[in-house]
């Protein structure tokens, strides 16, 4: 399960956390994120604020004035900015995808991020490049707060997988199967794979046929080319059609921006640095990870996980299981490299490969007992 924050710190990212806060008369040393103070005038002229920090709050000019001067340090809100960069929390499906219903996929949030993003990558603007590393930063902290407690089991795979096929439905079926067995899904929160997996991790909760219909209705639009509007509205008709499904979690990439995030993850750490993202989605899969055939991404991801198992020597590397025997051994052979990696070091009974995505959730289990 995935955890609350811990209440003994210093962050307050909702108006309720500072209110909470306020009434006890010190704001003194709290990181404000992201809240809008404009009505809490009041309770920030009567409280001890010194040393506390606002993070993109905006404020009645009367309140930043008095907060600066009395020892807090203000970072205003930036104005005309497709996404907030002192955010204190992940997105979700809901926030990225913001009026698609209505205009399309282009006026989205998400896309509008995409487009900043390639306007001001090359440009060399040490502004733009300081608020996507402040982004990156603050998507990270919340990422951490999310999983603090959680056992969060990695699924990676190419993001070609079309919808409609064999192998989605089984990705499909391995997130549902990880889900029911009390693990946090994560995924590279893209198309493909990615999707699947969450799909099933958001079917969990409910009878099997949930999942079948899911898939039905998805394989009428089977891939996010030529149309994210149309392979995004499909899976907001699941969403709608069945709310409350499980909870996973996407970590996609503006880097990437033309492979649009799934709307199937309810928690979606996007990032503008690929390699944030990558390391950062791997660090944190601490009980292990699936890896689904894939192309050059997944191979990089296969080995960007070996790395730091191969130098564990002190504590207990984490299980990675290879699905689909002739992929991974004919076509990519990685699995003789790994192997070849593994001989010998303590990674060594921590891996393994299976025929199906069937045989995967067993196998990861057999190897997280050791």
């Amino acid at each position: 399960m995935l955890s609350p924050n811990d209440p003994n710190d210093h962050e307050i990212e909702t108006i309720e956390e500072f209110d909470r806060v306020a009434a006890s008369g010190s704001l003194r040393g709290h990181r404000v994120q992201s809240v809008d103070l404009t009505t809490r005038t009041p309770a920030l002229m009567s409280a001890d604020i010194a040393e506390a920090v606002f993070l993109g709050c905006p404020m009645e000019p009367e309140a930043a004035a008095y907060v600066r001067a009395a020892g807090a340090m203000v970072f205003p809100p930036v104005p005309d900015l497709p996404f907030d960069p002192y955010r204190g929390s992940l997105y979700g499906p809901d926030a990225l995808y913001e009026g698609l219903v209505d205009d399309g996929y282009e006026a989205t949030p998400d896309a509008r991020a995409y487009q900043w993003f390639l306007r001001t990558r090359g440009s060399g603007d040490i502004y733009a490049s300081m608020l996507r590393s402040i982004h990156d930063d603050a998507v990270s902290d919340a990422f951490d707060e999310l999983v603090m407690d959680a056992r969060v089991v990695g699924v990676m795979g190419g993001h070609a997988m079309e919808r409609g096929t064999d192998a989605y439905a089984g990705a499909a079926r391995l997130g549902r199967a990880l889900t029911r067995a009390g693990l946090t899904v994560a995924t590279g929160g893209g198309p493909g794979a990615m999707e699947a997996a969450n799909l099933g991790a958001y079917a969990a909760p409910f009878d099997d046929a949930m999942l079948a219909e899911a898939l039905e209705t998805v394989a009428k639009v089977p891939s996010f080319r030529p149309s994210i509007t149309d392979w995004a509205r499909a899976a907001f008709d699941v969403r709608d059609r069945r709310p409350g499904g499980g909870a996973s979690i996407g970590v996609p990439t503006w880097f990437y921006g033309h492979e649009p995030p799934n709307a199937f993850a309810e928690h979606i750490a996007k990032y503008f640095a690929n390699a944030t993202r990558e390391d950062g989605l791997l660090a944190r899969c601490t009980a292990g990870v699936v890896f689904l055939p894939g192309a050059a991404g997944t191979v990089q991801e296969v080995f960007d996980n070996t790395t730091p198992n191969y130098y564990e020597s002190h504590g207990t590397p984490r299980p990675m299981v290879l699905v689909d025997r002739d992929h991974w051994t004919r076509r990519l052979p990685a699995w003789p490299l790994l192997q070849a990696l593994a001989e010998g070091r303590t990674m060594e009974p921590r891996i393994a490969l299976v025929d199906s995505v069937e045989d995967a959730p067993e196998a990861l289990a057999r190897l997280s007992r050791g």
